[in-house]
């Protein structure tokens, strides 16, 4: 049986440095590369304009998380569209939005989250390392795990409900989304 990682967290980092101003320095000028970065709308601004991420949008200002996901990062986010909040049961988005939900809200948005920016590429990797199924931990301390289904990722929750990554590495100024087709909830 193979081993997964205790935390996905050492991959996350030995990812970002392998994906930093090291790499860049061979092809661009840093200066370049952080220059194009700056100019490139940050994780928040993107999920604004994309006309499918509404609910998401939302919920991340409820949360008071806006400020946190525009900052420098680089944190990877799993983005569930309009869509796939409107598959969770009636009335949970609305509950979740009450001021006095706030920190339930925190945690489940949180649990989309990972540190680092990781590409599918590098997850399809995990997931080959790890004999099919990588452990992810995510920034609310809980894990998803990842595995493949013919060519899509599949991330499955705490809750063991699976979804779809079904538009990978939109870039962005600090970090990379992942749209998905489900919302994950924590335990």
């Amino acid at each position: 049986m193979s081993m997964i990682p205790k935390t996905f967290r050492t991959v996350l980092l030995a990812g970002a440095a392998a994906t930093t101003g090291f790499v860049a320095m061979g092809t661009a000028p840093v200066a370049a590369h952080k220059q194009r970065a700056a100019e490139a709308p940050n994780i928040v601004q993107t999920a604004q304009s994309t006309g499918v991420h509404n609910t998401l949008v939302a919920a991340v200002t409820a949360a008071d998380l806006a400020g946190t996901l525009s900052n420098p990062g680089p944190f990877t986010i799993f983005a569930p569209t309009d869509t796939a909040f409107a598959k969770l049961p009636d009335g949970t988005v609305s509950t979740l939005l009450k001021p006095e939900n706030k920190g339930t809200l925190t945690n489940v948005l949180v649990y989309h989250a990972v540190s680092g920016s990781v590409t599918s590429d590098d997850l399809v990797r995990l997931i080959n390392r790890h004999g099919g199924e990588a452990t992810i931990e995510t920034l609310a301390g809980q894990k998803l795990t990842a595995r493949l289904s013919g060519e899509k990722i599949i991330i499955t929750d705490a809750k063991g409900r699976a979804t779809a990554v079904t538009t990978a590495n939109v870039q962005t100024s600090n970090g990379i989304i992942h749209v998905t087709d489900g919302v994950f909830l924590p335990a």
